[in-house]
Protein backbone atom coordinates (compact mmCIF):
# COMPACT_ATOMS: atom_id res chain seq x y z
CA UNK A 1 0.00 0.00 0.00
CA UNK A 2 1.62 3.59 -0.88
CA UNK A 3 2.30 5.60 2.33
CA UNK A 4 0.60 8.15 1.73
CA UNK A 5 -2.95 7.54 3.33
CA UNK A 6 -5.93 10.10 2.42
CA UNK A 7 -6.73 12.06 5.58
CA UNK A 8 -10.12 10.04 5.71
CA UNK A 9 -11.58 10.35 9.59
CA UNK A 10 -11.05 7.62 11.51
CA UNK A 11 -13.53 4.52 12.55
CA UNK A 12 -13.97 1.75 14.12
CA UNK A 13 -11.76 -1.31 12.75
CA UNK A 14 -13.69 -3.43 10.99
CA UNK A 15 -15.53 -6.51 12.74
CA UNK A 16 -16.18 -4.11 15.82
CA UNK A 17 -19.57 -4.20 17.01
CA UNK A 18 -20.04 -0.33 16.05
CA UNK A 19 -18.50 -0.63 12.76
CA UNK A 20 -21.51 -3.40 11.99
CA UNK A 21 -24.44 -0.63 12.83
CA UNK A 22 -24.33 -0.10 8.94
CA UNK A 23 -26.46 3.16 8.88
CA UNK A 24 -26.18 4.60 12.49
CA UNK A 25 -22.57 4.86 13.00
CA UNK A 26 -21.28 5.77 9.03
CA UNK A 27 -18.99 8.53 9.70
CA UNK A 28 -18.21 11.56 6.80
CA UNK A 29 -15.30 12.59 5.71
CA UNK A 30 -13.75 16.08 7.64
CA UNK A 31 -15.45 19.34 5.60
CA UNK A 32 -13.45 21.12 3.36
CA UNK A 33 -11.53 18.19 1.95
CA UNK A 34 -11.22 17.31 -1.41
CA UNK A 35 -12.43 13.98 -2.24
CA UNK A 36 -10.18 13.51 -5.25
CA UNK A 37 -7.39 14.40 -3.12
CA UNK A 38 -8.09 11.96 -0.26
CA UNK A 39 -8.40 9.20 -3.26
CA UNK A 40 -4.90 10.01 -4.58
CA UNK A 41 -2.69 8.37 -2.52
CA UNK A 42 -4.26 5.15 -2.84
CA UNK A 43 -4.99 5.39 -6.62
CA UNK A 44 -1.38 5.06 -7.72
CA UNK A 45 -1.58 1.68 -5.45
CA UNK A 46 -3.90 0.07 -8.36
CA UNK A 47 -2.46 -0.79 -12.06
CA UNK A 48 -5.62 -0.93 -13.73
CA UNK A 49 -6.48 2.74 -13.21
CA UNK A 50 -5.03 4.14 -16.34
CA UNK A 51 -5.56 3.17 -19.95
CA UNK A 52 -2.87 1.26 -22.49
CA UNK A 53 -1.88 4.55 -23.54
CA UNK A 54 -1.00 6.07 -19.71
CA UNK A 55 -4.77 8.31 -19.65
CA UNK A 56 -6.27 8.12 -16.43
CA UNK A 57 -9.49 5.98 -16.61
CA UNK A 58 -12.28 6.58 -14.47
CA UNK A 59 -13.86 3.18 -13.31
CA UNK A 60 -17.28 3.15 -12.12
CA UNK A 61 -17.99 -0.10 -12.14
CA UNK A 62 -16.46 -1.38 -8.78
CA UNK A 63 -19.82 -2.99 -8.07
CA UNK A 64 -19.25 -5.43 -10.69
CA UNK A 65 -15.61 -5.93 -10.02
CA UNK A 66 -12.89 -4.40 -7.93
CA UNK A 67 -9.73 -3.00 -9.50
CA UNK A 68 -6.41 -4.98 -7.50
CA UNK A 69 -4.07 -3.14 -5.85
CA UNK A 70 -0.23 -4.29 -6.34
CA UNK A 71 -0.38 -5.81 -3.00
CA UNK A 72 -2.59 -8.20 -4.55
CA UNK A 73 -1.07 -8.89 -7.43
CA UNK A 74 1.89 -9.31 -5.80
CA UNK A 75 0.75 -11.92 -3.25
CA UNK A 76 -0.55 -14.17 -5.93
CA UNK A 77 2.52 -13.83 -8.24
CA UNK A 78 4.18 -14.69 -5.20
CA UNK A 79 1.74 -17.94 -4.05
CA UNK A 80 2.35 -19.01 -8.19
CA UNK A 81 5.89 -18.80 -8.44
CA UNK A 82 8.39 -19.34 -5.78
CA UNK A 83 5.69 -19.93 -3.10
CA UNK A 84 3.66 -22.31 -4.88
CA UNK A 85 3.15 -26.05 -3.31
CA UNK A 86 0.12 -28.27 -3.14
CA UNK A 87 -1.47 -27.79 0.47
CA UNK A 88 -2.91 -30.56 2.78
CA UNK A 89 -1.12 -33.33 1.01
CA UNK A 90 2.92 -32.87 0.91
CA UNK A 91 5.09 -33.73 4.10
CA UNK A 92 7.98 -31.62 2.30
CA UNK A 93 8.80 -27.74 3.16
CA UNK A 94 7.00 -25.85 1.11
CA UNK A 95 3.86 -27.85 0.98
CA UNK A 96 3.84 -27.76 4.83
CA UNK A 97 4.42 -23.83 4.51
CA UNK A 98 2.17 -23.22 1.57
CA UNK A 99 -0.91 -25.37 3.79
CA UNK A 100 -0.14 -22.55 6.90
CA UNK A 101 -0.44 -19.95 4.48
CA UNK A 102 -3.89 -21.32 3.11
CA UNK A 103 -5.03 -21.64 6.99
CA UNK A 104 -3.92 -18.87 7.71
CA UNK A 105 -6.02 -16.59 4.75
CA UNK A 106 -9.30 -18.56 6.14
CA UNK A 107 -8.11 -16.75 9.69
CA UNK A 108 -7.96 -13.22 8.12
CA UNK A 109 -10.71 -13.53 5.74
CA UNK A 110 -12.75 -14.84 8.97
CA UNK A 111 -11.79 -12.62 11.31
CA UNK A 112 -12.40 -9.49 8.50
CA UNK A 113 -16.45 -10.32 9.24
CA UNK A 114 -16.27 -11.06 13.18
CA UNK A 115 -16.12 -15.02 12.53
CA UNK A 116 -13.88 -18.34 12.84
CA UNK A 117 -11.73 -19.76 10.92
CA UNK A 118 -13.91 -22.83 11.52
CA UNK A 119 -16.55 -21.21 10.33
CA UNK A 120 -15.87 -20.05 6.93
CA UNK A 121 -16.13 -22.37 3.72
CA UNK A 122 -13.82 -20.99 0.55
CA UNK A 123 -16.07 -21.32 -2.65
CA UNK A 124 -15.63 -20.41 -6.14
CA UNK A 125 -17.71 -17.13 -4.90
CA UNK A 126 -20.56 -15.99 -3.35
CA UNK A 127 -23.10 -17.58 -6.12
CA UNK A 128 -21.59 -20.88 -5.07
CA UNK A 129 -21.70 -20.37 -1.57
CA UNK A 130 -25.71 -19.40 -1.42
CA UNK A 131 -25.41 -22.86 -3.87
CA UNK A 132 -23.98 -24.79 -1.27
CA UNK A 133 -26.58 -24.03 1.19
CA UNK A 134 -29.20 -24.19 -0.97
CA UNK A 135 -28.20 -27.86 -1.44
CA UNK A 136 -26.90 -28.63 1.76
CA UNK A 137 -28.89 -26.75 4.37
CA UNK A 138 -31.73 -26.22 2.33
CA UNK A 139 -32.65 -29.88 0.61
CA UNK A 140 -31.77 -31.49 4.56
CA UNK A 141 -34.01 -28.72 6.04
CA UNK A 142 -37.35 -27.82 4.29
CA UNK A 143 -39.91 -29.89 3.19
CA UNK A 144 -43.40 -29.58 1.37
CA UNK A 145 -45.15 -26.74 1.95
CA UNK A 146 -42.34 -24.62 3.77
CA UNK A 147 -41.68 -21.38 2.58
CA UNK A 148 -38.58 -19.30 1.81
CA UNK A 149 -38.95 -15.26 1.82
CA UNK A 150 -36.86 -13.39 -0.71
CA UNK A 151 -36.93 -9.58 -1.89
CA UNK A 152 -37.74 -7.97 -5.12
CA UNK A 153 -34.42 -6.60 -4.90
CA UNK A 154 -32.71 -9.77 -5.01
CA UNK A 155 -29.36 -10.76 -7.62
CA UNK A 156 -30.15 -13.42 -9.65
CA UNK A 157 -27.67 -15.62 -7.64
CA UNK A 158 -29.98 -15.34 -4.49
CA UNK A 159 -33.13 -16.34 -6.42
CA UNK A 160 -32.13 -18.92 -8.98
CA UNK A 161 -30.77 -21.84 -6.53
CA UNK A 162 -33.80 -20.69 -3.77
CA UNK A 163 -35.92 -21.78 -7.24
CA UNK A 164 -34.57 -24.80 -7.81
CA UNK A 165 -34.31 -26.17 -4.38
CA UNK A 166 -38.07 -24.91 -3.75
CA UNK A 167 -39.32 -26.99 -6.63
CA UNK A 168 -37.05 -29.98 -5.89
CA UNK A 169 -38.61 -30.37 -2.36
CA UNK A 170 -41.90 -28.71 -2.75
CA UNK A 171 -41.79 -25.03 -0.62
CA UNK A 172 -42.77 -21.77 -1.78
CA UNK A 173 -40.54 -18.65 -2.71
CA UNK A 174 -42.20 -15.28 -1.44
CA UNK A 175 -41.25 -12.27 -2.58
CA UNK A 176 -41.26 -9.10 -0.50
CA UNK A 177 -41.55 -5.80 -2.25
CA UNK A 178 -39.87 -2.53 -1.78
CA UNK A 179 -40.52 0.82 -0.09
CA UNK A 180 -40.80 4.30 -2.27
CA UNK A 181 -37.02 4.37 -2.13
CA UNK A 182 -36.31 1.12 -3.16
CA UNK A 183 -35.43 -0.58 0.35
CA UNK A 184 -36.50 -3.96 1.00
CA UNK A 185 -39.41 -3.05 3.45
CA UNK A 186 -39.24 -4.94 6.68
CA UNK A 187 -42.51 -3.84 7.76
CA UNK A 188 -44.12 -5.80 4.68
CA UNK A 189 -41.62 -8.86 5.39
CA UNK A 190 -43.28 -8.96 9.43
CA UNK A 191 -46.02 -9.54 7.66
CA UNK A 192 -45.88 -11.92 5.51
CA UNK A 193 -43.57 -14.14 7.62
CA UNK A 194 -45.34 -17.61 9.30
CA UNK A 195 -43.81 -20.41 10.69
CA UNK A 196 -44.06 -22.30 7.72
CA UNK A 197 -41.05 -19.88 6.66
CA UNK A 198 -38.20 -21.64 7.28
CA UNK A 199 -35.35 -19.31 5.48
CA UNK A 200 -35.10 -15.55 4.57
CA UNK A 201 -32.06 -14.67 1.89
CA UNK A 202 -31.61 -11.05 1.62
CA UNK A 203 -28.74 -8.73 -0.09
CA UNK A 204 -27.37 -6.70 2.58
CA UNK A 205 -26.87 -3.55 0.19
CA UNK A 206 -28.63 -4.17 -3.53
CA UNK A 207 -26.44 -4.51 -6.47
CA UNK A 208 -28.83 -2.33 -8.18
CA UNK A 209 -29.79 0.39 -5.74
CA UNK A 210 -27.16 0.40 -3.07
CA UNK A 211 -30.00 0.14 -0.51
CA UNK A 212 -29.07 -1.18 2.46
CA UNK A 213 -30.92 -3.75 4.63
CA UNK A 214 -31.77 -3.19 8.20
CA UNK A 215 -29.97 -6.47 9.00
CA UNK A 216 -30.53 -6.90 12.05
CA UNK A 217 -33.88 -6.17 12.34
CA UNK A 218 -34.42 -8.60 9.13
CA UNK A 219 -32.52 -11.74 11.82
CA UNK A 220 -34.99 -10.70 14.70
CA UNK A 221 -38.22 -11.04 11.96
CA UNK A 222 -36.63 -14.01 10.80
CA UNK A 223 -35.79 -15.72 14.14
CA UNK A 224 -38.68 -15.00 15.25
CA UNK A 225 -40.23 -17.56 13.35
CA UNK A 226 -37.80 -19.66 13.42
CA UNK A 227 -36.42 -18.98 10.32
CA UNK A 228 -33.08 -18.66 9.07
CA UNK A 229 -31.27 -15.27 7.71
CA UNK A 230 -28.87 -15.96 4.64
CA UNK A 231 -27.26 -12.31 3.62
CA UNK A 232 -25.96 -11.84 0.25
CA UNK A 233 -22.56 -9.26 1.56
CA UNK A 234 -20.86 -9.08 -2.05
CA UNK A 235 -21.90 -5.30 -1.61
CA UNK A 236 -21.31 -4.87 1.96
CA UNK A 237 -18.26 -6.44 2.54
CA UNK A 238 -15.86 -4.25 0.65
CA UNK A 239 -17.42 -1.17 1.65
CA UNK A 240 -18.31 -0.84 5.10
CA UNK A 241 -17.13 -3.06 8.51
CA UNK A 242 -19.23 -6.23 9.30
CA UNK A 243 -19.30 -8.33 12.05
CA UNK A 244 -21.72 -11.03 11.87
CA UNK A 245 -22.20 -11.72 15.25
CA UNK A 246 -23.81 -8.42 15.74
CA UNK A 247 -25.68 -8.71 12.37
CA UNK A 248 -26.93 -12.06 14.02
CA UNK A 249 -27.96 -13.70 10.50
CA UNK A 250 -27.17 -17.44 10.12
CA UNK A 251 -25.21 -17.39 6.87
CA UNK A 252 -23.21 -14.85 5.06
CA UNK A 253 -21.62 -15.47 2.06
CA UNK A 254 -19.48 -12.63 -0.33
CA UNK A 255 -17.36 -12.72 -3.02
CA UNK A 256 -13.02 -12.03 -3.06
CA UNK A 257 -13.08 -10.11 -6.70
CA UNK A 258 -15.68 -7.16 -5.38
CA UNK A 259 -13.12 -7.12 -2.12
CA UNK A 260 -9.99 -6.13 -4.60
CA UNK A 261 -8.99 -9.95 -4.82
CA UNK A 262 -8.88 -12.28 -7.26
CA UNK A 263 -11.47 -13.72 -9.07
CA UNK A 264 -12.35 -17.39 -8.64
CA UNK A 265 -13.17 -17.43 -5.06
CA UNK A 266 -15.76 -16.57 -2.77
CA UNK A 267 -16.64 -17.55 1.32
CA UNK A 268 -19.35 -18.63 2.99
CA UNK A 269 -19.81 -17.80 7.02
CA UNK A 270 -22.03 -20.24 8.57
CA UNK A 271 -22.66 -20.45 11.73
CA UNK A 272 -20.89 -23.55 13.90
CA UNK A 273 -23.85 -25.56 14.57
CA UNK A 274 -25.30 -25.37 11.18
CA UNK A 275 -22.09 -26.28 9.67
CA UNK A 276 -21.82 -28.80 11.51
CA UNK A 277 -25.25 -30.48 10.48
CA UNK A 278 -24.52 -30.05 6.98
CA UNK A 279 -23.64 -32.82 4.76
CA UNK A 280 -21.34 -32.10 1.94
CA UNK A 281 -23.43 -31.54 -1.65
CA UNK A 282 -19.62 -32.27 -3.56
CA UNK A 283 -17.69 -35.29 -2.95
CA UNK A 284 -13.18 -36.08 -3.30
CA UNK A 285 -10.18 -35.36 -2.02
CA UNK A 286 -9.51 -33.15 0.95
CA UNK A 287 -13.10 -33.06 1.83
CA UNK A 288 -12.61 -37.06 3.37
CA UNK A 289 -11.91 -38.62 6.58
CA UNK A 290 -11.69 -42.65 6.06
CA UNK A 291 -12.76 -44.09 2.17
CA UNK A 292 -13.60 -47.14 1.73
CA UNK A 293 -16.47 -49.17 -0.92
CA UNK A 294 -18.51 -49.62 1.69
CA UNK A 295 -18.94 -46.06 3.34
CA UNK A 296 -17.05 -42.62 3.58
CA UNK A 297 -16.50 -40.50 6.46
CA UNK A 298 -16.14 -36.50 5.92
CA UNK A 299 -13.58 -34.20 7.31
CA UNK A 300 -14.81 -31.75 10.07
CA UNK A 301 -15.41 -28.19 9.61
CA UNK A 302 -15.15 -26.39 6.48
CA UNK A 303 -12.55 -28.81 4.80
CA UNK A 304 -15.69 -31.34 3.93
CA UNK A 305 -17.13 -28.91 2.11
CA UNK A 306 -14.03 -28.54 0.11
CA UNK A 307 -13.78 -31.27 -2.43
CA UNK A 308 -10.66 -31.45 -4.38
CA UNK A 309 -7.47 -29.24 -4.49
CA UNK A 310 -8.78 -25.70 -3.60
CA UNK A 311 -7.86 -22.43 -4.73
CA UNK A 312 -4.53 -22.33 -3.35
CA UNK A 313 -2.90 -18.99 -5.03
CA UNK A 314 -6.77 -16.95 -4.95
CA UNK A 315 -6.60 -17.85 -1.13
CA UNK A 316 -3.52 -16.19 -0.43
CA UNK A 317 -4.72 -13.25 -2.88
CA UNK A 318 -7.89 -13.08 -0.98
CA UNK A 319 -6.43 -12.65 2.43
CA UNK A 320 -3.77 -9.94 1.01
CA UNK A 321 -6.51 -7.92 -0.14
CA UNK A 322 -8.62 -8.16 3.23
CA UNK A 323 -5.56 -7.17 4.69
CA UNK A 324 -5.31 -4.23 2.00
CA UNK A 325 -8.84 -3.00 3.30
CA UNK A 326 -8.62 -3.44 6.88
CA UNK A 327 -5.56 -1.21 7.26
CA UNK A 328 -7.53 1.43 5.42
CA UNK A 329 -10.59 0.65 7.43
CA UNK A 330 -13.60 -0.46 5.60
CA UNK A 331 -15.82 2.48 7.66
CA UNK A 332 -13.30 5.18 6.52
CA UNK A 333 -14.09 3.43 2.84
CA UNK A 334 -17.80 3.72 3.09
CA UNK A 335 -17.51 7.82 4.29
CA UNK A 336 -15.09 8.25 1.47
CA UNK A 337 -17.87 6.85 -1.54
CA UNK A 338 -20.84 8.33 0.68
CA UNK A 339 -18.99 11.67 -0.05
CA UNK A 340 -18.85 10.89 -3.76
CA UNK A 341 -22.25 8.89 -4.11
CA UNK A 342 -23.77 12.39 -1.97
CA UNK A 343 -22.07 14.86 -4.79
CA UNK A 344 -23.22 12.63 -8.06
CA UNK A 345 -26.88 12.34 -6.84
CA UNK A 346 -26.89 15.71 -6.10
CA UNK A 347 -26.07 16.68 -9.97
CA UNK A 348 -28.31 14.09 -11.35
CA UNK A 349 -30.95 15.08 -9.51
CA UNK A 350 -30.61 18.48 -10.98
CA UNK A 351 -31.06 17.40 -14.68
CA UNK A 352 -35.12 17.60 -15.25
CA UNK A 353 -34.57 14.05 -17.32
CA UNK A 354 -32.89 12.06 -14.95
CA UNK A 355 -34.57 9.64 -12.67
CA UNK A 356 -32.53 8.48 -9.80
CA UNK A 357 -33.27 4.91 -8.29
CA UNK A 358 -32.52 4.22 -4.44
CA UNK A 359 -32.18 6.31 -1.53
CA UNK A 360 -30.09 8.91 -0.87
CA UNK A 361 -27.70 7.38 1.27
CA UNK A 362 -27.25 4.26 -1.33
CA UNK A 363 -24.11 2.71 0.05
CA UNK A 364 -21.42 3.41 -3.22
CA UNK A 365 -23.84 2.89 -6.13
CA UNK A 366 -25.46 5.26 -7.94
CA UNK A 367 -28.46 3.68 -10.53
CA UNK A 368 -29.89 6.33 -12.99
CA UNK A 369 -31.51 6.72 -16.18
CA UNK A 370 -31.54 9.49 -18.46
CA UNK A 371 -34.99 10.07 -20.04
CA UNK A 372 -35.01 8.27 -23.27
CA UNK A 373 -31.50 7.22 -24.12
CA UNK A 374 -30.64 3.15 -23.63
CA UNK A 375 -28.41 2.74 -20.75
CA UNK A 376 -26.03 0.74 -23.38
CA UNK A 377 -25.62 3.71 -25.83
CA UNK A 378 -25.15 6.03 -22.76
CA UNK A 379 -22.20 3.53 -21.88
CA UNK A 380 -20.77 3.47 -25.17
CA UNK A 381 -20.81 6.98 -25.37
CA UNK A 382 -18.95 7.37 -22.10
CA UNK A 383 -16.44 4.93 -22.69
CA UNK A 384 -15.01 6.77 -25.95
CA UNK A 385 -14.05 9.24 -23.25
CA UNK A 386 -12.24 7.18 -20.90
CA UNK A 387 -15.36 6.59 -18.42
CA UNK A 388 -16.43 2.95 -17.89
CA UNK A 389 -20.08 2.77 -15.76
CA UNK A 390 -22.93 -0.84 -16.36
CA UNK A 391 -25.29 -0.53 -18.28
CA UNK A 392 -27.87 -3.49 -18.15
CA UNK A 393 -29.98 -5.73 -15.99
CA UNK A 394 -27.45 -5.91 -13.58
CA UNK A 395 -28.51 -9.74 -12.78
CA UNK A 396 -31.58 -8.05 -11.06
CA UNK A 397 -34.26 -8.69 -13.58
CA UNK A 398 -37.44 -9.09 -11.52
CA UNK A 399 -36.35 -5.63 -9.98
CA UNK A 400 -35.74 -4.14 -13.63
CA UNK A 401 -39.53 -5.29 -14.33
CA UNK A 402 -40.52 -3.97 -10.33
CA UNK A 403 -38.82 -0.26 -11.62
CA UNK A 404 -40.41 -0.10 -15.24
CA UNK A 405 -37.55 -0.10 -16.77
CA UNK A 406 -35.23 -2.56 -19.24
CA UNK A 407 -32.20 -1.71 -17.67
CA UNK A 408 -30.48 1.32 -15.81
CA UNK A 409 -27.09 3.13 -16.01
CA UNK A 410 -24.86 2.35 -12.81
CA UNK A 411 -22.09 4.35 -11.34
CA UNK A 412 -20.27 2.62 -8.73
CA UNK A 413 -17.66 3.63 -6.56
CA UNK A 414 -14.49 2.04 -5.02
CA UNK A 415 -11.70 3.47 -2.75
CA UNK A 416 -9.49 4.62 -5.73
CA UNK A 417 -12.79 6.66 -7.01
CA UNK A 418 -11.96 10.56 -7.44
CA UNK A 419 -14.28 13.30 -7.86
CA UNK A 420 -12.70 13.37 -11.01
CA UNK A 421 -14.32 10.14 -11.41
CA UNK A 422 -17.50 12.26 -11.11
CA UNK A 423 -16.89 14.80 -13.57
CA UNK A 424 -15.64 12.65 -16.28
CA UNK A 425 -19.14 11.15 -15.64
CA UNK A 426 -21.35 13.88 -15.70
CA UNK A 427 -19.40 15.76 -18.88
CA UNK A 428 -19.65 12.48 -20.81
CA UNK A 429 -23.54 12.36 -19.73
CA UNK A 430 -23.87 16.45 -21.22
CA UNK A 431 -22.03 15.23 -24.20
CA UNK A 432 -24.44 11.77 -24.66
CA UNK A 433 -27.35 14.15 -24.17
CA UNK A 434 -26.50 16.90 -26.63
CA UNK A 435 -25.90 14.18 -28.74
CA UNK A 436 -29.21 12.80 -28.69
CA UNK A 437 -30.45 16.59 -29.52
CA UNK A 438 -31.73 16.36 -24.97
CA UNK A 439 -29.10 18.59 -24.00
Amino acid sequence: MSTTQPPFVSSPSAGSGQAADLRSSVETPATGLSTALEANGFRADFPGMVTHDGKPWHYLDTAATAQKPRSVIDAMARALGEDYATVHRGVYTRSAEMTLAYEAARRTVAKFIGGLEDELVFTRGATEAINLVAQTWGRANLEPGDRILLSQAEHHSNIVPWQMVAEEVGAHIDVCPLTDDHRIDLDAAEAMLTERHKLVALGHVSNVTGALLDARRAAALAHKVGAKLLLDGCQSAPHMGVDVATLDCDFYVFSAHKLYGPTGIGALWARKELLAEMRPYQGGGAMIDRVTFSKTTYASGPQRFEAGTPAITEAVAFAAAVDYIAAIGPERIHAHEQQLVAKLRRELGAMNDVRLFGPADSAGIVSFAVGDIHPHDLGTILDESNVAIRAGHHCAQPLMDYLGVPATARASFGLYSTEADVDALLAGIARTRKIFGRG
